[in-house]
This record gives C-alpha cells, structure tokens and sequence, in this order.
C-alpha cells in the first residue's frame, strides 16, 4: 500500500512538472516571443512577388518593330532553395532533367555562379536571381512542374516576355541584347535593385544598353497568399507593374535591309573580304538611317538561351568577331576618302584653292620616292582635278614641305602639325558620341602619338630587334619586321617624313571608323558643322503618347570657309562621272539623281587592300550621306562603290521599288492609334 502511494505521488509530481513546463512554454510563445511568432506566421502564409515589367519596344522612324516582344513559357531553378536541401537539390533536378529531356550534369552547371576557374556553361546573373534553363518550355513540360510543385520545391515555370526581332541578323550589333542581371549592377544601380522582380534581364551592347532605363519599365508587386504546401490560395495585395517606354528609332527598317544586301553581296564578290560595314546617315540632320556591319549573327540566340559553343563563335577570329560592330569598332585606313581632310588642311596652311598643282608619277619625301597610283603622273592640275582623279603626290609634296616647316626630325616648340589638326576638327581620332556603347576613337598620328606610343612599345621592338621573329614562316615577311623593329627601337618615337606623306592620303597609321567618315562628309555636304550622330529619335509611352526626343547636339564646325567647303563639294559631285568611280556608277540615270563621292583603296601589308567609297545624294542639296566599307575588299570602285550604287538604287526605285518613296527621310514621328498601335500601320 505504501509502495503503491510513493507511484502515485511521484507520478503527481510528474505530472505537475510537466503541467508547469507546459505553461512555461506557453507563456514563452505567447507572451515574450509572441510577436515574433505571429511575424513568422505571417510571413509563411503570404509570399510577396515582384512582377516584371513588360519591355518597351524598338520601333524604325515608321513605327515598324525592330525588336519587339513574344510570351514564351520559361522554366526556372531557385539554387538557393536547392542548396538548403539535406541532397543540394540533387533529386529534385533529376526529376527535372526527365522532364526537360537534359542531363543533371548540364543542369548543375548551368545554376552555378560563374567566377574565377569556373567554365561555361555557368550563371553570369546574380546569385539570388532564379536561373532560366528552359525558355522554350512546352506547355506539357510547365504543367508536369506546376501539377506536382511538392516534387519540384525551387522550380518554377511562368509566362515571361522573350524577344523577338523582325529582322533576323539586321542591325544585330547595333540593337543589342539581353542578359541576366548581375550582383554588380545590383550593387551599383539602387533603382533596379529596388525593383528587381528575380528574372529581369539588362541591357546587353546596343540600343538595348544605352536605352535601357528607358525601355526596362517599372515592376509591379503582389502578395500572394499560400498553403503549406506553397501553392497560391488567393490574392492579398496586388500592384499593377508599369510597362516600359518603346524607343523610335530614325532607322528606316526597309533601308536597313536593303544596306545589309548591298554590303552582303559585296562581300561575297571579294573571295578574301574578311568583313564589312555600311552607314546612312541623314545629311541635314546627322541622323543614322541605316547601320550595318557584317557579318552578323542572328539576335534571337540571346532570347532563348546561347550555348558554349555559339557565345564562342560570336568572339572567334574564325567567324569573323561578329559580335563586334564594324561600323562604330572596326578601324581601318580610309586611303583616299581621306583627302577631303588633307585638302582642307592645305587650304588652312595657305595653298592657293584656285592654284594649280604638279601631278608627276612620283615625288621624292626625304630619301624615299613616293608613288602616284600606278606610277602615272597626270600633269597639271587644280585642286578640284587632283580630287576627282585621285592625285597622290599632289597631297605627298604639300604634307612633307609642312613637315618641313614644323622642323622635321627637330620640331618647333610651336610646330603647327596642319594635317593632323584639321583632321581633328573634321571628327576624326574621337569618338563621334553616338548613342552607342564601346565607340572606337580611330587615330590620328601627330607628333605626340609616336612618343607615346614608342614609350609603350620600345622594350619589346628592341628585343625583337635582337630576336627578329623566327615564329614567321616569310622569310621576307620576317626580315622587314625586324627592319621595322629596329627602326622603331631607335627612332621610333620621331615622326618620320614618310609618316607625313602616308597621313596625307589616309594610309600609314591613320585608322577611323566608317561612323567617323559618314559624320565627316555629311558636314562637308551640307552646312559645315560636325554633329554627334543620334539612333533613338524619341521615347513613347506604350500609347504613342511622347515623353521625350532626342536631339542630335553639334560638337563642332569644319575649319574651312563656305566657299572652300562647296569648292570641295563641287570636285566630288563629279568623280562618280568623271573621276575614278566612273565605272561604278556606268548607266546609273545621273540626269534624275547625282551622286557625289570619293573612293579610298588602303593598302594593309599581307592582306587584300582595304575598299572605300564615302558618298552623298543629290548632290544639289544632299539629303543622303552613304559610306561603305570591306575589308579586303580590293579597290575602292571595284568593291564599295558598287555596294553603295545598289544601295542608291534601293533609296530611290531605280530597277526596284523605292524603300524611300518620296527620296526623303523621314521627317515625322509615326502617330499611334489609342490602342498602342501605329496608326495606318
């Protein structure tokens, strides 16, 4: 009886301390973590989701799209969410990989962040921002993930915009692309960290990087209210996101097409061409109506995802670098479309512009003869023959006696340096400010760039001096490198006279874009200032109601009179008739439109010359600047200056229907309907 007492007490007693453990713990949840708890509670029922914004458009200067949007179904991986798994995710991607039809492995390489040692395929995104590994998921796909989410924590497929772009490789690098945010822009742009929905992609290169703010919109937000499971079970609070702004651009989408035409089948008559570009410009207003740089890829590789091997060829040497843009990147010696500049630099150096001027086949600079083309002299001429028909030691004679005049070997304190400076205040050796990224500056060799560039290059010319350069096969290919390494080790910071002569026709060191060039003639032809071209015209609400233009600023003015500017004019109205792009242009109707212009032919040691032909149209009152390139493209009339014929003739419907009906560009922004869409489109 007293053993069974001693149970029952000590059971009690059990009793009331678990009783009294009980409410100590109850006091602790309800009292002094309470409000902690129900924050938690809260926070596991209600899942706050920031919705992306719809991308604005790009438009042509008709409303037409240039890169417009499409739905497509995407399927996403929250590492994150993986990594807090007890397997890291591991059976959860198998599952998805029988889903998708794609290895684990492939998968697990595709959500790792990238980073130093890590190879492709790897996230270049932002650590805590979903990863895109489908984004042409079928519908089958999407509801096998969303039927069975307890099978597929950390998966998602949604509905997202992709890009789409009408023109397939048209204008590839001057629209750019998208990619994935990263932890440093993040960090570095407070606007997009705050209103990161999780899937945003940025601007990647072209107009969708410098225009990014502008077309990205704004995120909307919506909490959404979740079982246990993390299934949606209804909508606590929901923000609309605001779509982004479309971009109009003063890109004709018809003249683009016919441009990348042009510069296509030019190419493709030069078996060596290794690449080319192409530029329309609007000579009054400095506006660009056609961009093209070949060869091209097609953008839409970006929209769902490129592999190793494409991201690869779009920087090899083997393709051709078509991610670079050969219009504003490439720099390439002008050769004789140069001229325009070396012309105007002897006017500013006291040539007499109605003076006229020996042509003989060659001209002694120094101790080195100087060649006119062929060899040929052609007499006497004015400056408005020399020209029209190309006279090089016209230019050779006046460069070398303003060497001279500077000092030579020994410059003055105060040396002038005419040719190089002219060239400066025609555009060149800057970039023109174009509302693109990675601009190139182009060159122009003065006095200053050879010793800076000496003091760059002395340790290893001087080396090479010693070495030569038993790596090279050709034998005389090797023998005058190591010439030129010797030079250059002990003189190579003087400018040299023969410097001056090949700076006076664009050849030597002299590099500009094709950009540069179309800006320079297009203030030669038409009111002498020099202006910073402009792609985006005006920014639009998704309504066509405007919210910005874009003007296009001067940044300069020729250094020459009005009277030596038409002079100039005057002389390259008449070398696609009579001068050396006759053949060229051979039957073109220049009783109805006249063409003006300058072909350049660059000569580049090893390779295939370099094919000019800067241009503009009608040469009464021009409204049209063209300027073609290709590399290794032969002479300047063999290759370019047919390139730029066909595209004259697709401007305005000569053995085709006109791109540009009235021989004008466009004047007016496009007016949209109340729906968004571009009225009479």
């Amino acid at each position: 009886m007293t053993r069974m007492r001693t149970r029952l007490f000590i059971l009690h007693v059990l009793v009331l301390a678990l009783l009294v453990v009980l409410a100590v713990r109850l006091w602790q949840v309800q009292v002094v973590r309470g409000e902690e708890f129900v924050t938690k509670a809260t926070e596991t029922r209600t899942r706050a989701v920031i919705v992306p914004a719809v991308r604005g458009q790009i438009l042509d200067s008709s409303g037409r799209p240039l890169v417009r949007n499409q739905t497509s179904l995407v399927v996403s991986v929250d590492r994150n969410a993986l990594l807090r798994m007890k397997d890291g995710g591991v059976e959860v991607l198998r599952k998805l990989s029988t889903v998708l039809n794609q290895p684990v492995k492939q998968l697990q390489d595709r959500i790792r962040p990238c980073g130093p040692g890590i190879s492709k395929p790897c996230w270049t995104g932002s650590p805590y921002q979903p990863v895109p590994i489908e984004r042409k998921a079928g519908t089958r796909q999407a509801l096998q993930i969303l039927e069975r989410q307890e099978e597929f924590p950390g998966i998602t497929a949604e509905i997202q915009s992709v890009r789409q772009y009408p023109g397939g490789k048209a204008g590839a690098q001057m629209l750019g692309y998208l990619g994935p945010v990263t932890e440093a822009e993040l960090e570095k742009r407070e606007g997009l960290k705050a209103a990161f929905s999780g899937v945003d992609l940025a601007g990647r290169d072209g107009l969708e990087e410098v225009y990014d703010e502008v077309l990205r919109g704004k995120s909307g937000l919506r909490r959404v209210q979740v079982d246990r499971m993390g299934k949606a079970i209804g909508v606590e609070q929901q923000v609309p996101s605001l779509a982004g702004d479309h971009l109009i651009t003063s890109i004709d989408a018809r003249l683009q097409e016919v441009v990348e035409g042009a510069l296509h089948k030019a190419m493709k008559g030069a078996p060596q061409a290794d690449g080319g570009a192409a530029v329309v410009l609007d000579a009054r207003t400095g506006r660009v109506l056609a961009l093209a740089s070949a060869p091209s890829y097609d953008p839409a590789v970006w929209a769902h995802g490129i592999t190793t091997t494409g991201y690869k060829r779009l920087l090899s040497e083997e393709s051709g670098k078509p991610l670079v843009s050969r219009a504003i990147n490439g720099q390439f010696a002008p050769g004789s479309t140069f001229k325009v500049s070396s012309v105007a630099a002897m006017l500013r150096a006291g040539y007499p512009l109605n003076g006229t001027y020996d042509c003989p086949g060659s001209y002694m600079v120094g101790d080195r003869a100087f060649n006119n083309f062929r060899g040929i002299g052609l007499g006497t001429l004015s400056l408005h023959t020399a020209l029209v028909k190309s006279c090089d030691t016209i230019f050779y004679r006046s460069a070398y006696e303003q060497y001279l005049r500077d000092g030579g070997r020994n410059p003055k304190k105060n040396a002038k340096e005419v040719f190089a400076n002219t060239a400066r205040a025609f555009g060149f050796g800057k970039p023109t400010g174009v509302d693109l990224p990675g601009e190139s500056s182009g060159r122009i060799p003065d006095r200053a760039w050879k010793k800076n560039m000496w003091a760059l290059t002395s340790a290893t010319n001087c080396k090479r001096a010693q070495t030569g350069y038993p790596e090279v096969t050709d034998a005389a290919r090797a023998a005058f490198l190591k010439l030129l390494a010797q030079e250059n080790c002990a003189e190579g910071f003087v400018l040299r006279p023969g410097d001056s002569a090949n700076f006076s026709i664009g050849q030597g060191d002299v590099l500009v874009t094709p950009l540069q060039l179309a800006r320079a003639y297009a203030a030669l032809v038409s009111d002498g200032k020099v202006r910073s071209p402009r792609i985006g015209w005006a920014r639009v609400r998704p309504d066509g109601t405007l919210v910005e233009r874009y003007d296009v600023p001067v940044v300069g003015r020729l250094p020459i009179s009005e009277k030596e500017r038409l002079y100039i004019k005057n002389a390259l109205s008449q070398v696609p008739s009579d001068g050396t792009a006759a053949g060229a242009f051979s039957g073109f109707p220049m009783d109805k439109i006249s063409i003006g212009g300058k072909t350049g032919t660059a000569e580049v040691w090893g390779k295939q010359d370099t094919s000019w032909f800067a241009s503009f149209a009608p040469t009464g009152n021009p409204r049209f600047v063209v300027v073609a390139m290709v590399s290794q493209g032969g002479m300047g009339a063999q290759t370019a200056a047919p390139a730029v014929r066909e595209i004259y003739e697709g401007i305005y419907g000569i053995k085709r229907q006109a791109v540009l009906p009235d021989g004008k560009p466009a004047a007016k922004l496009p007016k949209f309907s109340p729906d968004g869409t571009v009225a009479g489109g």
